[in-house]
């Protein structure tokens, strides 16, 4: 087990020396793994001439450069509400998840999200096991009109801004091998289930008729569940207990964080149409009314509290009504998006209030955010769906499937989270000690500072 730093980010001899062998032990896992890639003989399937509409093809390759562009949009969101002395160890949280997110998809985590099912709960970890049978030609279930390989690098980019959304929850406070090794195993054990439950054609969300067009459940819902457990099962910030108010120190990051977010977002849910089509111009359209209605509620709600208007809040609004919007993007009308902005800000301020007067420590209100916008999303879904909607058709089966759902994700990753977090621990002490939390992580945690002087 490794040792904790001591202050000023000087280790013990036997930490320095633990931490080379495990380095040391993953670089050979990684040479292997590289030759595996390159030696192994694999299937990668090519489409034949004319296969696709080249429209198609050119907006899904612009769709998944925008969510990608989505994690560094969060890094700087997040980088620019902590503390100074964390900002690199917080923006380095995001980027890290680009490249351990898909190594893991490469090698197994696209097989177990969108792999043969296995009884409608999880792929077979073998069907494209490091990219077998990955190719330019379509699969005929799950991508019948794109090239499978495009298909799951447009995927991949949803598995890695998960975790890092995660990673606002207990910001300033964890050890940065902890937080690799938490990811790795959120991604292959919560994730990826619950992509194939609820967008494989056999999985048993999908099946049941759960609706999500672009990510409310497996995006949103599951980070800020894996975010409240992570809260409380890292404890307070020392600055938290004693009653410091947080103030995000560097505003201009938040609004270029949300900004790239939002422009990202774009992908993330009009992409998420899988063509070039009516469905993807709907969701553009959906999503960006229900963020500006959000942003404009947020900012409001803090006046009528009495506060002056902030940037952050704006910026803050914006986000939640991204997510909210999300699962409804491409099945919803106008006015319902602009609804489901309204309401998603109210919903989530009041969450961030009443989490603030107690003493969970969720240091950038991942779950009043994401997750209860989410929440909000996922059952408004239900209500304005064109079809089967509550208020669009006037029945309720539609709802009460949300509403169960709903209950079993939660719990699902609520408790499947706190168990990672707590098998981590045994393995990696997964918080920093009361000295390097002081002094910052990012001396403590990488040897590097954004403080001159």
């Amino acid at each position: 087990m490794i040792t904790e730093l001591e202050s000023d980010g000087i280790e013990t001899d036997a930490s320095a020396a633990r931490k080379q062998r495990v380095s040391a032990i993953c670089l050979g896992i990684l040479l292997v793994l590289a030759c595996a890639a390159a030696f192994v003989p694999q299937v990668h399937p090519e489409a034949k001439p004319k296969a696709f509409e080249p429209a198609d093809i050119a907006w899904m390759l612009s769709a998944s450069g925008l969510v990608m562009l989505m994690t560094p949009g969060l890094a700087f969101f997040y980088g620019g509400m902590v503390n100074k002395k964390s900002v690199i160890s917080t923006l380095l949280q995001s980027f890290i998840a680009l490249a351990v997110i898909s190594m893991l998809w490469y090698v197994v985590g696209f097989s177990l999200a969108f792999g043969d099912s296995i009884g409608g709960f999880v792929g077979n970890p073998g069907t494209f096991f490091l990219f077998n049978h990955v190719g330019t030609a379509p699969h005929p279930r799950i991508a019948p009109n794109l090239p499978l390989v495009l298909f799951a690098a447009f995927q991949l980019k949803f598995a890695i801004i998960t975790p890092a959304l995660i990673s606002g929850a207990f910001a300033e406070r964890i050890r940065f091998w902890g937080y690799l090794l938490f990811i790795s195993l959120f991604s292959l054990l919560i994730y990826c289930p619950l992509a194939h439950w609820t967008w494989h054609p056999d999985g048993f969300l999908f099946k049941w008729g759960v609706l999500d067009f672009a990510g409310g459940t497996v995006v949103h819902i599951s980070a800020g569940f894996a975010a409240l457990a992570g809260a409380l099962a890292l404890g307070r910030r020392q600055s938290h207990a004693d009653g410091h108010q947080h103030v995000p120190p560097n505003v201009p990051f938040v609004l270029l964080g949300t900004g790239l977010l939002w422009f990202g977002w774009f992908g993330f849910n009009a992409g998420s149409a899988l063509a070039a089509n009516a469905v993807a111009v709907q969701a553009f359209f959906t999503t960006h009314m229900a963020s500006a209605a959000a942003m404009l509620t947020w900012m409001l709600i803090e006046v009528v509290r009495g506060r002056r208007p902030s940037a952050v809040g704006a910026a803050v609004g914006a986000v939640v009504g991204l997510v909210a919007i999300t699962p409804a993007a491409g099945y919803v009308g106008y006015g319902p998006a602009v609804f489901i902005g309204v309401v998603a800000a109210a919903v989530s301020s009041l969450a961030v209030e009443l989490k603030n007067r107690t003493s969970l420590d969720d240091t950038l209100d991942v779950f009043p955010c994401h997750g209860v916008g989410g929440l909000v999303g996922m059952v408004l879904t239900a209500v304005f769906a064109k079809e089967g909607g509550l208020a669009t058709t006037g029945s309720a089966v539609l709802l009460w499937k949300h509403l169960g759902a709903l209950v079993f994700i939660s719990a699902f990753t609520f408790s499947g989270s706190f168990l990672l977090y707590k098998f981590t621990n045994l393995l990696i002490p997964i918080r920093v000690n009361a000295e390097n939390e002081a002094h910052g992580l990012d001396t403590s945690q990488h040897g590097e500072t954004v403080l001159v002087g």
